[in-house]
């Protein structure tokens, strides 16, 4: 039931979200958001014993979330700012494993992996309305509903056992299927302008970067030993474990789409 309930929730404020607020008020929400996911993703890495600058990384990553809509000031500027401050940080500390360039690493990849793709919804958001978001997230619903209906009845094989084991190569062809169909019905109405075939092969990428997304999060869940990555959403874990799907696909259809 408190699955259901968060569920529910989450949907209401996610099209109340989209459908009355402008995109300045959209960015604040995801900032908040962006927020939270740096967080926990700060949290799962200091299990694996990384050591990330959290108010360095925090910055950086709301930064580069705000400046993808409005480009005012390139946030290549905010990436490679990140990179050599983290740099700087380990050529300071007394450091002098591996641990000195997994720090930079990490440090450097979380405005990439939650600033970036998050500012880039907003973005979307912002230059094509709320029409072009409702279609990705149509689009990724549909492909995970694919997935889990195709995969509990007919999945047999894993698809990557060791980061995911509930998934099925036979869910994931699921939502190749779906996700596509979807995508050139509801294109029409809300995409005109891009051609069908172009939309049915975006929707099979979307499927394969949204188990890249889902996957990926995994993994670092299951190095760092925890089932969520938070639990700030009842039944659902954290925020990364609600939008890992939407990190790898939101640049994907942001590109097609600009």
């Amino acid at each position: 039931m408190p699955r259901l309930l968060s569920a529910l929730v989450m949907a209401a404020l996610t099209v109340a979200a989209l459908w009355w607020l402008p995109s300045a008020g959209l960015l604040v929400v995801v900032l908040a958001m962006a927020a939270a996911a740096v967080r926990e993703l700060h949290r799962m890495v200091a299990a694996l014993g990384v050591a990330v600058p959290f108010w360095l990384a925090l910055l950086s990553t709301l930064l580069t979330c705000a400046m993808v809509p409005y480009p005012h000031v390139s946030p290549l500027l905010v990436l490679w700012a990140t990179f050599a401050v983290a740099a700087l940080l380990v050529l300071r500390s007394s450091a002098t494993g591996p641990e000195t360039l997994t720090s930079v690493a990490v440090t450097a990849l979380m405005p990439l992996y939650i600033g970036w793709p998050l500012g880039a919804l907003v973005a979307l958001h912002a230059g094509r309305g709320r029409d072009a978001v409702f279609l990705l997230l149509a689009t990724v619903v549909a492909s995970d509903s694919a997935q889990y209906y195709a995969g509990r009845t007919f999945g047999r094989h894993p698809l990557a056992p060791s980061r995911s084991p509930k998934k099925t190569i036979e869910g994931a062809l699921g939502g190749m299927v779906v996700a596509p169909l979807v995508l050139m019905a509801l294109g029409r109405l809300w995409a005109p302008d891009v051609p069908t075939p172009m939309l049915g092969l975006v929707g099979v990428l979307v499927v394969l970067a949204g188990i890249t997304g889902d996957l990926f999060e995994s993994m670092i869940k299951r190095a760092a030993g925890l089932k969520d990555s938070g639990a700030l959403i009842p039944g659902h874990g954290g925020v990364l474990d609600r939008i890992d799907a939407l990190l790898f696909t939101v640049p994907l259809l942001y590109w097609v789409l600009r």
